[in-house]
């Protein structure tokens, strides 16, 4: 299967792109960063290693170690002309096995900002949670915008085969995690409630409470 082939099933007329819980009813969003120090976040030690514990945590509650994800990142084109796929060292600096990137698939979409049009390389990954380093990767991810290295500046998002699930943690800020249905993630919405974030708490527990 790959990861359209997932998405067209499991997901049907949902786009792979933020924000996801603004566009599936089945959907939560996880504040990952909050600073309760009078200083700013890039003077406040413990900002980062907060938020780093939660994106973790969040991960591993959503992925058993042996179930089958896809690791999809995109990464925009704005050139006139279409291009070869660029050099894409995010997979090999994050898989444990070298022989797992000849499992990489390839793929262009266009995308829209406004009155432009633009394309965007897809690159997906289909393995295990227990091959790739998930725990740097996800560092990373929320590094991009806290002057941090190493950090990833393109959308990555985890798509659980074996769970019917999106995690998709967009950088420091926050966190979207997306079930098949209700069910499928009600036990990450009881466990990690307090972090819920507040401006969506509402829309949020009217799905999930009945």
């Amino acid at each position: 299967m790959s990861q359209s082939t997932f998405m067209k099933t499991n997901f049907p007329g949902l786009d792979l792109r933020s924000a996801l819980f603004y566009s599936w009813n089945a959907s939560i969003r996880f504040e990952l960063g909050v600073n309760e120090s009078p200083v700013s976040i890039h003077e406040n030690p413990m900002y980062l290693p907060n938020v780093y514990r939660r994106a973790i945590d969040l991960f591993e509650a959503v992925h058993a170690a042996d179930d089958v994800i896809y690791v999809v990142v995109d990464v925009p084109d704005y050139q006139p002309e279409p291009r070869t796929p660029q050099k894409l060292n995010v997979f090999a600096k994050y898989v444990k096995e070298r022989s797992i990137l000849y499992q990489l698939q390839y793929d262009v979409y266009m995308e829209e900002d406004g009155d432009d049009t633009y394309r965007v390389q897809r690159f997906s990954l289909r393995c295990r949670r227990s091959d790739i380093r998930y725990q740097a990767f996800l560092k990373a991810i929320c590094n991009q915008d806290m002057g941090k290295r190493p950090s990833v500046h393109y959308p990555v998002y985890f798509l659980n085969e074996t769970k019917g699930t999106i995690y998709h943690a967009y950088d420091d800020r926050g966190c979207d995690v997306v079930g098949t249905q209700i069910e499928t993630i009600r036990s990450v919405y009881e466990k990690f409630n307090a972090w819920i974030l507040d401006y969506d708490r509402y829309a949020i527990d009217n799905v999930f409470v009945k």
